[in-house]
């Protein structure tokens, strides 16, 4: 008796079905990223928690922020070796090298607390140890995704990318604070490591294809890489952009040094409330990741816009102090943030090139994550002396000549409009 043969899938049909569904390889490397970012977001989020709550009792906001600066320092001073590791290894290697680092490093800190409260020394330590982890694994991925996918699914690979950062929000907002509160940092630093472990699992059973001669995930890519302050020299409307993100995270990076202390000081409330306002800013960056690529326009006129209502969005709690009203401004301050990433990363995907890639990624981290800890230590430092509900406006007010200077640049003629896809 004979079968009949299973019927052939047109392209059309592949379409109809999400990429990650459709193909295995970018799903299993794409929630492996779902999983790293959690852990990591997770993992701050609860120790931001657990120091403004349970660990300092004076200068909350500045010992915050200093574990928010320390992890952030990784991705700008470890850039450099990171472009070298992402362009000389194999990407498959790397990412699931970091994801095992990250998950030894978690792993140690829950045997640690398990025995007892620890150090302050010792959870900021590992908190550096992850976030330089993470540095190496997010701008691999990215770079890795033309091996993954066709090139027609780029920009919505991109978009299932970056809401990898909405996902891990929502998961770290609703796990870190509220696993602090009930099972300590132990508890925290266990779920973390068993995250962790579960990427570069995933990873591991991955499949990269090759996409040139000699480059895949078995075999290093075929040239050196160039000085990163060349790439981006020969990218003026590229560094031009850059420039503008920089100065607005300055004031959009603040928002986690922020919510803490905002819950503690103004709406009174404890580790769930923090769970809610995290994950209120998580669901409308995912909203923003996927929603992004339809957004009418240049990317700098709809950037500009985005930047505009975040400023307003971010300013609002300053305010209106009811907690309803806090989570809908974060919502919309997330989707603007998500939505503008996505149009951004897919515009670099397509204008710089494939040779540049491992290192201009490795850059776009650094030049973007530069102003984090100065955020950090800056809005950390002032939330000792002003109101949670100052800083609010300040961020906001400081969002608005970076939405005027995107507004001004000019646009190339390779700039693609929005809302083709």
């Amino acid at each position: 008796m004979t079968t009949a043969p299973p019927p052939v899938r047109t392209g059309a049909d592949r379409r109809r079905a999400p990429l990650v569904l459709r193909n295995r390889a970018f799903g299993a490397v794409w929630l492996g990223q779902v999983l790293t970012q959690a852990a990591v977001r997770m993992f701050q989020v609860g120790t931001a928690w657990w120091i403004v709550a349970y660990a300092v009792d004076d200068a909350r906001g500045l010992a915050s922020g200093l574990f928010m600066a320390a992890c952030t320092l990784p991705a700008v001073a470890l850039a450099p070796v990171v472009a070298s590791a992402v362009a000389r290894f194999a990407h498959r290697s790397v990412l699931r090298t970091a994801a095992a680092l990250a998950g030894a490093a978690s792993g140690a800190l829950a045997l640690w607390a398990s025995g007892g409260g620890p150090p302050l020394a010792a959870v900021y330590a590992t908190g550096l140890a992850l976030a330089a982890c993470q540095a190496f694994f997010d701008p691999c991925l990215t770079t890795s995704v033309p091996e993954l996918v066709d090139d027609a699914d780029i920009e919505t690979a991109t978009g299932f990318e970056l809401s990898t950062q909405s996902l891990a929000g929502l998961g770290g907002a609703l796990l870190g604070a509220l696993t602090v509160d009930r099972a300590g940092v132990a508890g925290l630093a266990s779920g973390c490591a068993a995250a962790y472990l579960g990427a570069a699992l995933l990873v591991a059973s991955a499949r990269f294809r090759t996409v040139g001669p000699g480059a895949g995930a078995d075999a290093p890519a075929p040239s050196r890489p160039r000085p990163l302050r060349r790439i981006l020299a020969e990218l003026p409307y590229v560094r031009r952009i850059l420039v503008c993100f920089t100065a607005a995270n300055l004031f959009t990076a603040a928002v986690f040094v922020v919510i803490p202390l905002y819950t503690r000081s103004v709406l009174a409330g404890g580790g769930g409330t923090v769970a809610l306002l995290e994950a209120s800013l998580g669901t409308g960056t995912l909203v923003g990741a996927f929603t992004g690529a339809r957004m009418p326009g240049r990317p700098t006129v709809a950037g500009a816009y985005g930047l505009g209502l975040m400023a307003l969005a971010l300013a609002l709690p300053g305010l209106l102090t009811h907690r309803a009203a806090v989570m809908g401004c974060l919502v919309v301050a997330g989707w603007c943030a998500g939505a503008v990433s996505v149009r951004f990363v897919a515009l670099f995907q397509r204008l710089v090139p494939a040779a540049d890639k491992p290192g201009f990624f490795a850059v776009m981290q650094a030049v973007l994550g530069a102003s984090v800890p100065v955020a950090s230590l800056a809005f950390g430092l002032a939330g000792d002396f002003v109101s949670p509900q100052v800083l609010c406006l300040v961020q906001g007010v400081g969002l608005v000549p970076a939405a005027c200077a995107l507004a001004l640049l000019e646009s190339p003629a390779a700039e693609p409009a929005g809302g083709e896809r």
